[in-house]
């Protein structure tokens, strides 16, 4: 099995390769498909018996193909003898962060108090610098209004995909199967995740009350609040599939199948944040039909978390999840109960994550200078180490970095969120052709200005839902975002209109051939 699936995996890898080489924006593509898919097939591929070094090849297709579009586009910048964007000041922020990142991974570990291994550093290396990369690829490749609507209508088809999928899997398979994937397996034995949900799977699997222990909906992400934050991300992006008049029925019922996923994930910080875009979206395009959606979403959250356990399929533990469920329970005491269970702060889910919070911020403030990559989160966890910050990536790269690192971070996408509410915000002004390319899809003079302003405030939207995540969450640990969000977020930071031909000309040039 495992030579036929590197076999396999060779063949469509070298076409991505080639494909990503002559087309850079076809990695986008690829991502906000295959990372939808990737924990499912994963698991399935180690559940078949394809694992270690094997599977760890198969799992770097989607590095591969970001280092493909950043070399391509590298290259044509070098040939061409200039920047394919204007910099601007987000630029120089994302710049800086990753240069102290980078420098961080430098320092020896015993001179910051670290603990990280070569392996380990590499690993937080890649987290931290994953949208870095994203961002400058979006800014670095132009893009049409109907390259926008086709990204649009593919993250919305794949929030339809993952919701259907989702919804249908939560009421029709049984928790044994999933025992029996090789998720567990994969995520305790390749990952390096130890997980105590029902037999071995993911803690947030399912939602443990004192009525029973009731199903999330995990979709092919295998994971409540990775599925939830790719529905919030998309059910923005589907403001543009939702301008064409004639597909429009098909983009609500997408959109109407995705928010009844979203709820059934039972993620109140995914609600939370889409009630916050809403409230962007309403600042970036001037308008107050978003604001009645956000207290729609919030009013409709708290009463399907209070109605939660009539209707959620119900599960139960294994045998041998009893003792550290048992041992969890003398440590932190019982379960609350009543219906209200979901919307009590003192929930032990809700309850952690502030708990975490707390400790992750203190332990920036007692080590400002940063204990190194690698010490923080999801890394440290799979590598052993002790976990000085976790849940929440302010934390952990200030765990990681320091105050600079954070400081950096917080500030460049705080600028990045800023020029997109002002990107969604500029007067209508007379648009020039964009050269042909990749990005010029709509053809030679069409005025783009409007759309552009819609797609930013969209982006905007699905940024500052994203950021407010970050405060509880490591956005970054779910390649979904990590790998398209900042890369839409960067090809919209600054309209057409306002770029010279010259700098828009290198890339989108180079791609056509």
């Amino acid at each position: 099995m495992t030579t036929a699936a590197l076999s396999l995996y060779a063949v469509l890898l070298a076409a991505s390769v080639v494909a990503t080489w002559r087309r850079p924006l076809l990695a986008l593509f690829l991502f906000l498909v295959g990372l939808a898919v990737h924990n499912l097939a994963m698991a399935l591929l180690y559940g078949a018996g394809v694992r270690g070094a094997a599977l760890d090849a198969i799992q770097a297709w989607k590095e591969v193909l970001l280092a493909v579009a950043a070399a391509r586009v590298g290259v044509d910048a070098i040939r061409a003898r200039r920047l394919p964007f204007r910099p601007g000041l987000v630029d120089g922020l994302a710049l800086a962060f990753a240069v102290v990142v980078v420098i961080y991974a430098l320092v020896p570990q015993e001179a910051l108090g670290g603990e990280a291994g070569a392996t380990a550093v590499l690993y937080a290396l890649r987290h931290a610098l994953v949208p870095v990369v994203a961002y400058f690829l979006g800014r670095s490749l132009a893009l049409g209004f109907r390259e926008l609507t086709r990204i649009g209508w593919t993250a919305l088809s794949v929030a339809g995909a993952l919701s259907l999928g989702g919804l249908i899997e939560l009421y029709t398979v049984p928790v044994e199967w999933w025992r029996g994937s090789g998720a567990v397996g994969y995520f305790r034995h390749e990952l390096g995740f130890d997980y105590h949900g029902p037999g071995g799977l993911p803690d947030n699997f399912a939602f443990n009350t004192s009525e029973g222990l009731f199903r999330r909906l995990v979709s092919s992400f295998i994971s409540p609040l990775a599925t939830a934050f790719a529905l919030v991300v998309a059910l923005f992006l589907s403001g543009l599939p939702l301008r064409s008049r004639r597909l429009r029925p098909v983009a609500l019922s997408l959109v109407g199948l995705s928010l009844v996923a979203l709820f059934f994930t039972l993620s109140r910080s995914s609600l939370i944040a889409l009630a916050c875009g809403l409230v962007v979206l309403a600042l970036a395009a001037r308008r107050r039909w978003p604001l009645a959606a956000a207290t729609a979403v919030i009013a409709v959250a708290i009463g399907f978390a209070y109605s939660f356990p009539a209707f959620a399929p119900k599960t139960h533990f294994f045998s041998q999840d009893l003792p550290y469920q048992e041992a969890q329970a003398r440590e932190k005491g019982g379960l609350p109960g009543g219906r209200s269970l979901a919307l009590d702060p003192g929930e032990p889910s809700l309850r952690s994550h502030w708990d975490a919070l707390r400790e992750g911020v203190e332990a920036v403030l007692r080590h400002p200078q940063g204990y190194g990559l690698g010490n923080a989160g999801a890394t440290a966890s799979r590598f052993g180490l002790p976990v000085r910050a976790g849940e929440s990536n302010y934390t952990e790269t200030g765990v990681e970095t320091g105050l600079l690192g954070v400081l950096l971070l917080v500030s460049w996408n705080l600028a990045l969120l800023a020029g997109l509410v002002r990107a969604a915000r500029l007067p209508s002004q007379p648009s020039f052709p964009v050269v042909q390319g990749e990005g010029d899809l709509a053809g030679p003079g069409r005025d783009e200005g409007p759309d552009r302003r819609l797609a930013a405030a969209l982006a905007a939207a699905a940024l500052a839902a994203v950021l407010a995540l970050a405060v509880q969450t490591d956005v970054y640990g779910v390649p979904w975002l990590a790998y398209t969000l900042w890369w839409v977020a960067g090809a919209l930071l600054q309209p057409v209109a306002r770029q010279a031909p010259d700098l828009v000309l290198a890339p989108a040039s180079a791609a056509s051939d």
